[in-house]
């Protein structure tokens, strides 16, 4: 399972009420090789799903992500940190074994 963080959750109600984000889009996360520990985090809105998905929905917010990526991201959170040093959404992935200074890459 993926989950949400209440941070998280209210950022993406935020974007949805300000139109900046459409309704009917959920968020898509996946794994891809790159990043300076091997493998980099990836993240969208999007509204098309396929027979690879996995579906989760934790705090009202629908979290898709294929099945291969969630080999990867089994019981991480999807967080969000605001404000003047916030990094924006950031994954706490318990698998990980070894991150990157801006969180945005890790090794298993």
């Amino acid at each position: 399972m993926i989950t949400v963080s209440k941070s998280a959750k209210d950022e993406v109600l935020r974007l949805m009420q300000n139109g900046e984000v459409s309704t009917d889009k959920f968020i898509r996360v996946g794994v891809k090789g790159g990043g300076c520990s091997g493998l980099s985090y990836d993240m969208d809105f999007d509204s098309n799903l396929t027979e690879q998905d996995k579906i989760f929905e934790d705090q009202g917010v629908k979290v898709v992500v294929d099945k291969k990526s969630f080999l990867y991201l089994v019981g991480t959170e999807l967080d969000f940190s605001g404000g003047l040093n916030g990094n924006g959404f950031t994954f706490k992935n318990p698998n990980a074994s070894r991150t990157c200074g801006c969180g945005e890459s890790f090794s298993i």
